[in-house]
């Protein structure tokens, strides 16, 4: 578990297939290593890995076929950067919102617009995560959490203050840029708690029901 409060920025040394796996190994900056231990958590952009070999301020993980295939690892080589992030601690302080390591989806930049001292970046999610997405709502951005301050769609608007473009790699963002998305865990939670019995059910081809307005309304959420 996580909050999206970034402690370092690493940069990846190498990224050494395995079979349609990767040994991937990162080098810390200023993060402290000194209470990690082998089979520790670390998030590299949002994904929750597992430390599975340690080198003073260097560390490596596996990232396996099918978080390649729903991350934005795919597009990393040696030299990118990667906001990094401890477990949480149980004693610890939760200063952004709760996350759990797990992307949703791959996100893009849309657009880069500095307002005063601040930047607003305008994102567009999958189509699939657009319901999750809610005004003054939280998101996780390459393991950081943000507030959803605008949506449109599956577009929504993030305003980041000077000391999260410094202290995070969406400072070095570009338009293009594809980035990794986590929606807020509650809602994903409350989707499911909402279809009540019905989540037993499967749908066609073997995909769950989604909640539509006639399904809210058949069942008491809709007058």
């Amino acid at each position: 578990m996580f909050t999206g409060i970034i402690e370092d920025i690493g940069t990846i040394q190498s990224l050494q297939p395995s079979g349609e796996d990767i040994r991937l190994t990162i080098k810390t900056n200023k993060l402290d290593m000194s209470d990690v231990g082998l089979g520790d958590s670390i998030a590299n952009n949002g994904v929750c890995l597992t430390v599975t070999a340690l080198g003073g301020s260097t560390f490596s993980a596996d990232v396996s076929h099918e978080t390649i295939k729903r991350t934005g690892f795919a597009q990393y080589q040696a030299g990118s950067k990667v906001n990094l992030e401890k477990a949480l601690q149980a004693n610890g302080r939760l200063g952004g919102h709760i996350v759990s390591g797990h992307v949703d989806g791959v996100g893009e930049v849309l657009s880069i617009n500095q307002v005063g001292r601040y930047v607003e970046i305008w994102l567009k999610a999958p189509t699939e995560l657009a319901k999750y997405l809610a005004e003054k709502g939280s998101i996780t951005v390459d393991g950081v959490s943000l507030t959803v301050n605008k949506v449109d769609g599956n577009h929504f608007l993030i305003t980041l203050i000077p000391h999260s473009l410094q202290e995070t790699i969406i400072g070095l963002y570009q338009v293009g840029t594809k980035v990794n998305l986590e929606v807020d865990v509650i809602a994903r939670y409350l989707e499911r708690l909402i279809l009540g019995d019905k989540a037993a059910e499967r749908g066609v081809d073997g995909q769950k029901k989604d909640i539509s307005m006639a399904f809210l309304a058949e069942n008491g959420f809709l007058r």
